[in-house]
C-alpha cells in the first residue's frame, strides 16, 4: 500500500530533524543521527518550550518527568498534575498533535513518585492498495509512551531518580497484513543538585541536572526485520535564579543534549553498494543499544568536529513577578549537518493558587523551517492549592 505523499513528507521531515541542508564537502555533509520514535524528542511543555527547550536544571515543576525527574523532591507543592498540548508541524499539515499528561506525588520530605503519558498523532492518513490505486483506506498512525519514576533526595542539596518506560509506535511505512507496529522498553537515570550561593548581597539558587533517557531495547517497525535505535539521549544542564527584590526574580538556564546512538555509516568513494550494505549491517544494525551508547561518542565520519556538531545547545531566561506572572525567552541551536533546527522561543505564564496556564511560541531562524510558529500550551493544577480551596488540611 502507498501512504499519501504529504504525510510521507511530514513524517520524513520529523524523522530527519524537520529541515534540509546543503553538503559542502564529504566530511561536512548532512548526516543526522537515525532513530525511530522521534516524537520522544519533542519538548512537551510550554514553560520549557518558551525557554529554548531547557529543563534539566530549571526550577522544579510538574513537567519535570520529561526533563529531569530527580527534581521532584525539591518541589514546594506536595502534588501536581499538568496537561500539555502542541499542534505540531502546522506549516505542513493541520492535524498532527502531541498531548502530554504528567503528574507527581511527594512522599514525605525526601522522595516522590511521578508518571506521564505521551500521545503523538499523525491525524488521518489516506492510503491506497497497490492493486486498485484508489485512496480507499483511512488510517490514524500514532506513537505513545507511558512511564513511571521514583526520585529520592540523598541530601539537602542532591537527589537521584530512575524511570521505566514503555514505547509503542504505529507509524509504519506500509499497511500490508504483514506489517506490525513496534514497541520497546526503556529506562531513565537522572540526578539533580540544588543549592544557594551568594552573589553580592543576593542569595541565588543554583541548579545542576543530568538526565540520560531512553536507555533500552531497539525497536522493529513494519515489515522490516532489522531493529532500529530509539532516541537514547543525554541531557546536561545548569541554571541560576537571581532574586531582584521581594517581588521580582530572574533566572537563566542552559542545556546541552547529545543523542547516544551510532552515526549512520556513509558510503565512501569507490565503495560498492554490496560492500557498503555489509558495513551498514555490521557497524549499525548489528550493534546493541548499550554498545551504541559508547559507540556514539567516537564514530562520526567527520571525526571530533562532527562529534561536536551532534551536541544541541539551548539557553533560556525567565522573569517572574510575585510568583504569579512570568515571561520567557530562549534559543535552541542544532548544527546544519545534524538537522539545522535553529529557533528563538518566547513564552508567558500566569499562576493562581489552584492552577497555572503557560504558552510557548517558536520563531525559526533557518529558512523553510516547518517548526516556525509552533505553539505549546500547558494547564497545571496544584493539589495543595485545591485542598486549600476546599479548606481541607
Amino acid at each position: 500500500m502507498k501512504i499519501d505523499h504529504i504525510r510521507i513528507c511530514a513524517f520524513s521531515v520529523l524523522a530527519m530533524g524537520a529541515l534540509t541542508a546543503q553538503a559542502q564537502e564529504k566530511r561536512d555533509m548532512f548526516n543526522p543521527e537515525k532513530t525511530e520514535v522521534t516524537s520522544q524528542t519533542i519538548a512537551p511543555d510550554a514553560r520549557a518550550g518558551g525557554m529554548g527547550d531547557t529543563g534539566a536544571a530549571t526550577d522544579p515543576d510538574v513537567n519535570s518527568q520529561y526533563w529531569n525527574p530527580a527534581k521532584y523532591p525539591f518541589t514546594i507543592s506536595r502534588a501536581g498534575v499538568a496537561l500539555n498540548y502542541t499542534p505540531w508541524l502546522r506549516q505542513l499539515v493541520n492535524d498532527i498533535d502531541l498531548a502530554y499528561l504528567a503528574g507527581y506525588y511527594r512522599i514525605g520530605d525526601y522522595s516522590a513518585v511521578s508518571a506521564s503519558l505521551r500521545y503523538f498523532s499523525l491525524g488521518e492518513v489516506q492510503a491506497s492498495s497497490s492493486q486498485s490505486g484508489n485512496y480507499d483506506l483511512t488510517v490514524n498512525p500514532y506513537e505513545m509512551s507511558v512511564d513511571v519514576a521514583y526520585s529520592l533526595m540523598l541530601s539537602e542539596t542532591f537527589s537521584i531518580a530512575a524511570a521505566v518506560r514503555w514505547i509503542y509506535s504505529d507509524l509504519k511505512y506500509d499497511y500490508t497484513e504483514d506489517s506490525k507496529p513496534g514497541s520497546a522498553f526503556a529506562a531513565d537515570i537522572a540526578a539533580y543538585y540544588q543549592n544557594y550561593i551568594n552573589i553580592g548581597s543576593r542569595e541565588c539558587q543554583l541548579g545542576l541536572g543530568l538526565n540520560i533517557s531512553n536507555i533500552g531495547s531497539k525497536i522493529t517497525m513494519g515489515t522490516d526485520d532489522r531493529s532500529e535505535f530509539i532516541p537514547t539521549n543525554m541531557r546536561l544542564g545548569a541554571s541560576l535564579m537571581v532574586p531582584i527584590d521581594e517581588y521580582n526574580k530572574f533566572s537563566i538556564s542552559a542545556d546541552a543534549n547529545k543523542l547516544l546512538v551510532p552515526t549512520y555509516p556513509q558510503q565512501e568513494d569507490g565503495e560498492s553498494t554490496e560492500a557498503y550494505q555489509d558495513r551498514v549491517q555490521k557497524d549499525y544494525y548489528d550493534v546493541s543499544s548499550i554498545a551504541g551508547i559508547f559507540k556514539s561518542f567516537g564514530d562520526a565520519p567527520g571525526g571530533f568536529k562532527e562529534e561536536l556538531q551532534e551536541v544541541r545547545w539551548s539557553v533560556g531566561g525567565e522573569y517572574t513577578y510575585n510568583d504569579r506572572f512570568s515571561v520567557r525567552a530562549g534559543y535552541h541551536h542544532e548544527s546544519e549537518n545534524k538537522g539545522n533546527r535553529k529557533y528563538f522561543t518566547v513564552g508567558a505564564g500566569f499562576k493562581m493558587n489552584v492552577f497555572s496556564l503557560d504558552a510557548g511560541y517558536v520563531i525559526a531562524t533557518a529558512k523553510s523551517n516547518p517548526l516556525d510558529q509552533t505553539l505549546r500550551f500547558t494547564l497545571s493544577f496544584d493539589m495543595d492549592g485545591i485542598k486549600d480551596l476546599f479548606h481541607r488540611r
